[in-house]
């Protein structure tokens, strides 16, 4: 991982580690394990000793750049609360899930590098991801927007299933298809009318 010397850093600093890890899973994504740092800094727009500085090893990078993707994802939960209903906040963070699943998805090699070499890049990220979108189901079911006999466990395992056959760059259109159809059976069922 990067240097942390306990000190936070200079904003000018922390705008280069933030554009560094957005071009590491770019390029990652397109390129696996194939991916030179070079073309990494040059997308980041920094140069490669700011680079190495931040991240001295290809592993270090990549860990950094998939837990950012996981932190991104989890950090948007309470802005999308603040911002939206709490229907509409679920169905913009699911998009983000998708998101974060292709990047996941196309750094799979890269990633199972990083394991092989001892680290594990996934530890926390499942509770991280678990809590925010139990934030957000909350929310739903407390508006009485959405069923209350569904799970934040249960919702989780659909995004997963829909991550796992459709995260592919290609396949968004079907992820978006089934995200709707998901989020369209969270809806309440209205009261039955009374027998006459």
């Amino acid at each position: 991982m990067a240097r942390d010397t306990g000190r936070p850093l200079r904003a000018d600093a922390q705008r280069n580690r933030e554009k560094i890890l957005a071009a590491a899973v770019r390029v990652f994504t397109e390129e696996g394990l194939d991916a030179h740092f070079e073309r990494i800094a040059r997308e980041a727009g920094v140069g490669t000793g700011t680079l190495y500085r931040n991240f001295p090893t290809r592993e270090a990078l990549i860990e950094a750049a998939y837990r950012n993707e996981v932190a991104r994802l989890c950090e948007a939960a309470p802005g999308l609360l603040a911002t939206m209903p709490p229907r509409e906040a679920l169905r913009a963070w699911t998009r983000r899930f998708i998101d974060y699943a292709t990047a996941k998805f196309g750094m799979a090699d890269a990633l199972r590098a990083v394991v092989a070499s001892g680290t594990n890049p996934y530890a926390e990220s499942h509770e991280l991801i678990q809590a925010a979108l139990t934030s957000l189901m909350n929310a739903g079911t407390a508006a009485g927007a959405i069923r209350t006999d569904i799970s934040p466990t249960d919702m989780f395992a659909a995004l997963a299933g829909i991550a796992l056959t459709s995260a592919g760059p290609d396949q968004r259109e079907q992820a978006e298809r089934l995200l709707d159809l998901t989020l369209d059976g969270l809806r309440p069922t209205p009261p039955e009318a009374p027998d006459n």
